[in-house]
């Protein structure tokens, strides 16, 4: 049974010692055939199924409780498609921060587990700062290797192996499929709409099922042997 902090008594939270699990994501597009969840969606399933693992087997010291989501994040580059909300950078940042000074007061350790790119500016400025508290922190990365950029054949795979319910493989199409690095002055300068119209950065057309457990199992593994080592990098990633 997974320790969920949402489902808990007080008197049932596990004593100072406690790792807390905070998957974090956004509300964003990602193209006509997935939901505008995606990314809360990914880290808390790896997030789930990373403290499942750790509460039924050999983990870090101490229990590892799961947090419910942080769906918003720092989406504005998406902000020309219908149904994308961002908070900006700053707001989360600032939500970040007092989070974990917050939760530091009976957690021994705090992770946040990121499921959007966006996000990356306002984890390490918020993790940064809560190390200066000594409080230990630290944000984890849900990258698959390999994996194109937004919404193309890494994602779907994922959600179809994860939650098919979600996937509208009716208007599954490819998108916009040139190298991120060819893109990254006219994603800044135009955001993904005027880059890719439908929201896609990659091609969906190949994504499976399959595909998607297996990269799912290895984002599951690397975290739970990152709770176990706990090796906070410079810039506040769990190794």
């Amino acid at each position: 049974m997974t320790p969920e902090l949402a489902a808990l008594t007080w008197p049932d939270v596990p004593p100072a010692g406690s790792v807390l699990v905070v998957p974090i994501g956004s509300v964003e597009q990602h193209g006509p055939h997935l939901p505008l969840d995606t990314d809360t969606r990914v880290a808390a399933v790896i997030a789930r199924r990373a403290v499942e693992q750790l509460a039924t087997g050999a983990g870090p010291d101490g229990a590892v409780v799961l947090a419910p989501a942080l769906a918003y994040g720092a989406s504005g580059e998406h902000e020309a498609f219908p149904g994308t909300v961002s908070i900006g950078t700053a707001a989360l940042e600032l939500v970040l921060v007092e989070l974990g000074r917050s939760a530091s007061r009976w957690a021994a350790r705090i992770v946040f587990v990121n499921g959007h790119g966006g996000n990356l500016d306002a984890l390490r400025s918020a993790v940064t700062l809560l190390h200066h508290e000594d409080r230990d922190a630290a944000w984890f990365p849900c990258v698959f290797p390999g994996g194109d950029a937004h919404a193309g054949e890494t994602e779907t795979s994922v959600l179809l192996a994860h939650a098919p319910e979600t996937v509208h493989a009716d208007r599954i199409e490819p998108g916009e499929t040139a190298p991120i690095a060819a893109l990254i002055d006219r994603l800044r300068a135009e955001g993904v709409a005027g880059v890719a119209p439908n929201g896609i950065l990659g091609d969906p057309t190949a994504a499976t099922a399959a595909r998607g457990a297996a990269l799912l199992d290895g984002a599951v593994d690397r975290l739970v042997g990152a709770l176990g080592r706990w090796t906070v990098g410079d810039d506040g990633r769990l190794r």
